[in-house]
């Protein structure tokens, strides 16, 4: 069986991935399971400098997922590339860093910087981080400031470049099909939903900053639309995100358009989700005869043949390949 896959020039062994922001730098789940077992690890989104991150509150559950106003603490370029990437490119999986600069200039640094650092096999573009040169407005909400951000990190950028698409906007296949002009080798969808607490008691948000980001299987169906309208639009790979919690919604994911996944708010339940989704694919393409994880990917949409950068465009996608 085989389970690798294809994210523009970046085969991984497998489609499962751990988000960035929820298996911080791969120290804590290294306690619990080989992390070359992943197809990749997503680290908390890097800035610069180090960041301290929101004041107050941070985190609060909610139906079905989890409401967070972190402020992408991290420790910082430096110490990133000087003490977290070396120990967990040692693991032997696929290190993807997570580009949440706060203006254009940044996140080029960022990307040129990280895109040079040995063990650095993709990096992630956070277009929802905030511009704090243009009012502060998230990256990923104005079509044009999105375009040259993207073309800007692509020039410099010597890795494959993944840019995770915010949800928050009208139309996300509109800013799929920017990145996919602009030279990005693929997408992540989603990130967050913005969502908000109120606390009655105080009568005031839960949160300092008012928002937050809703993750968990409440934003799965939406999270599926998205992947499943985005792979309709453009020919580059697609990595799925949005309350996977088993096999069967991770499958949904790749059956939708995604060439990956990524496993988020699962982690905080069960710290080997990702090992969870992983035995569960394999079991349904034993179970289902399938010679290779590629032909799902975009079965859903019947006849379409997906771009040579996701999967082989050779037959058909919903005509799987039968082991033995």
């Amino acid at each position: 069986m085989d389970l690798s896959v294809n994210i523009g020039p970046l085969t991984l062994t497998n489609p499962v991935t751990l988000a960035s922001g929820t298996a911080g730098y791969g120290e804590e789940l290294a306690k619990y399971y080989d992390l070359s077992r992943i197809g990749a690890i997503f680290t908390k989104g890097l800035s610069l400098k180090p960041r301290a991150g929101n004041a107050g509150n941070r985190i609060l559950e909610t139906p079905a997922g989890v409401l967070n106003s972190i402020g992408l603490e991290n420790v910082g370029l430096e110490k990133f590339l000087s003490d977290k990437l070396p120990p967990l490119a040692a693991t032997g999986v696929a290190v993807i860093p997570n580009v949440a600069g706060h203006s254009v200039d940044e996140n080029v640094d960022l990307c040129r910087e990280l895109s040079n650092a040995p063990g650095v096999a993709a990096l992630e573009l956070n277009v929802s981080c905030p511009n704090v040169k243009e009012g502060g407005i998230a990256f990923g909400r104005d079509p044009k400031v999105f375009a040259d951000l993207v073309e800007k990190t692509r020039a410099v950028t010597r890795c494959a470049l993944i840019v995770k698409l915010s949800p928050n906007v009208t139309d996300i296949t509109e800013f799929a099909k920017i990145a996919e002009e602009r030279g990005a080798d693929a997408v992540s969808a989603v990130n967050t939903y913005l969502g908000m607490k109120i606390d009655i008691d105080a009568r005031r948000p839960h949160f300092r900053n008012r928002v937050a980001g809703l993750s968990g299987p409440a934003i799965r169906p939406m999270a599926v639309r998205a992947v499943y309208e985005i792979f309709e639009r453009t020919r580059i790979p697609i990595v799925g995100i949005g309350g996977i919690a088993t096999a069967e919604d991770a499958l949904e994911f790749i059956m939708a358009g995604a060439s990956a996944v990524s496993i988020g708010t699962m982690n905080m339940v069960h710290p080997d989700a990702g090992i969870r989704c992983l035995q569960g694919i394999e079991e349904f393409c034993r179970a289902e005869r399938i010679g290779t994880v590629r032909d799902l990917i975009g079965c859903a949409h019947g006849d379409r043949v997906p771009a040579s950068s996701a999967c082989d465009a050779a037959q058909p996608i919903n005509t799987p390949t039968t082991g033995p």
